[in-house]
């Protein structure tokens, strides 16, 4: 009697099934077709997207420390930390599973604020240079979609949150490393956490990739001396990594930098700063992480093809976006802003008389610099709404600001805007910039710009 032959089958567990978690599952499926696949999500089943016959669902609260164990493969969604997971399988993500598989080039960028705006400007830039470029991660598609349609000769330019660096086993060929400050407390255990996230971006870099870093950010610092895996073989202390980075904006680097109303590089003008559409010195800053960025590159790239792709890309939604102006007051939409640090930027784009409108839900942060600021600044009102109001207010009070503070308690959008509307005079800006997660009244951050927009547009000239 024959022995039977035991057929072993992979299972492979989809953590997390919103927008990425479907992408990874389509991916995985594609590519291990006789593998069993399960979704898990914290979430009830009724309120997930539906789950394709043939996959197994694990709903509810303890669908990923308790479910997971016999799994060979557990694929995370981004926002889902690592630590969560308990499984006797590999911990993997659509990241991981990117740069493992990629064939071209990447450019990574990271920080706490600019990811977006920075991604696009270098792939304008990229684009009018001729060149195939692909933007993924938070800006774009999802990675996976992409990744059978990349080429050798492509270039991919990725905007890498904290989530999605959490665990990357390899890092870009161009690191990319803006300002960084406290971020995501809700979901990191501490700020160590976070910046210990963010250094992966780094640690994995070969010694003849390249590093970029904030001129005078020490966090941004931080990330750009992490030890390398090079280094540590040779058993060379970090100094040596820090030696091989790069500072963007800054003369003395070599990189991209402004001088008399021109970004240069090594003493030599590119083209007018007139070509950037951005409003904001961390616009010019973010410029000049982009352009050094691309300059990395093995390509040529001429001083007209900057410009253009300066000057092509106006802005993304809800990042510091023009919305209208009504009865001479020009409205602003930020609602990407989710930190004090990115309200900040917003106020020091403007000198003209502001309402700021802030709050919102809490991820931890300390509003103490942003309160210091408005002191500084030319404020009229400082409109606070949203869950974390009060504590906002509070802040605001013991810092002496002196403008107006107007309160609100978790009030419409459209309430918001019309008591700006009411508080503003012609020649004033009036900037949504909660410096907070929306996810108190809003689904995204997205839906609150554009309910700001929508009130604003509704507004009578």
């Amino acid at each position: 009697m024959k022995a039977r032959a035991i057929i072993v089958v992979m299972k492979i567990i989809i953590a997390g099934y919103g927008v990425e978690g479907i992408s990874n599952l389509v991916y995985f499926q594609q590519k291990f077709p006789d593998a069993e696949f399960v979704v898990a999500d914290e979430r009830p089943a009724d309120k997930l997207p539906t789950i394709p016959d043939g996959v197994k669902l694990i709903s509810g609260k303890n669908a990923f420390s308790e479910q997971l164990g016999d799994a060979d493969l557990v694929v995370r969604t981004a926002s889902l930390p690592p630590r969560n997971i308990k499984t006797s399988g590999k911990i993997w993500s659509a990241t991981n599973e990117f740069f493992d598989k990629c064939p071209a080039p990447i450019i990574g960028v990271t920080g706490t604020k600019g990811k977006g705006t920075t991604c696009s400007l270098i792939a304008s830039i990229l684009q009018q240079a001729g060149q195939t470029v692909h933007l993924v991660g938070n800006i774009g598609v999802p990675a996976l979609d992409v990744l059978p349609k990349i080429k050798k000769t492509d270039i991919v330019v990725y905007e890498l949150s904290s989530f999605q660096l959490w665990d990357l086993e390899k890092s870009p060929h161009i690191a990319v490393v803006l300002m960084i400050e406290p971020d995501h407390l809700n979901v990191h255990t501490d700020f160590a956490d976070y910046l210990n996230a963010k250094k992966n971006i780094r640690r994995h870099q070969q010694l003849a990739d390249a590093c970029l870093y904030h001129p005078t950010n020490k966090y941004s610092r931080e990330v750009a001396a992490a030890p390398l895996d090079k280094l540590l073989d040779t058993g060379d202390n970090h100094g040596d990594a820090l030696d091989l980075a790069q500072r963007y904006a800054i003369l003395d680097d070599d990189q991209v930098y402004v001088q008399d109303g021109y970004f240069c590089v090594q003493n030599r003008q590119i083209c007018s700063t007139d070509h950037l559409r951005l409003p904001g010195a961390h616009n010019l800053e973010n410029a000049c992480a982009a352009m050094s960025a691309v300059t990395e590159l093995p390509i040529a790239v001429t001083d007209e093809q900057y410009a253009a792709g300066l000057e092509s890309f106006t802005g993304l939604p809800h990042r510091l976006k023009f919305v209208a102006e009504k009865n001479g007051v020009k409205y602003y939409d930020d609602s990407i802003s989710t930190t004090p640090g990115s309200a900040i930027a917003a106020l020091k784009a403007f000198t003209e008389p502001k309402i700021l409108i802030l709050g919102g839900s809490d991820k931890g942060a300390d509003y103490t610099e942003l309160a210091q600021e408005i002191v500084r600044q030319q404020m009229r009102v400082v409109i606070v709404n949203g869950a974390n109001a009060s504590e906002i207010a509070e802040i605001l009070r013991k810092e002496n600001v002196s403008c107006q503070i107007v309160q609100l308690e978790m009030a419409t959008m459209p309430m918001v805007v019309e008591t700006a509307a009411n508080q503003a005079k012609s020649g004033d800006v009036v900037i949504l910039s909660p410096a907070a997660a929306s996810f108190d009244m809003f689904k995204s951050y997205n839906d609150r710009g554009e309910q700001f927009v929508a009130a604003v547009e509704k507004l009578v000239d």
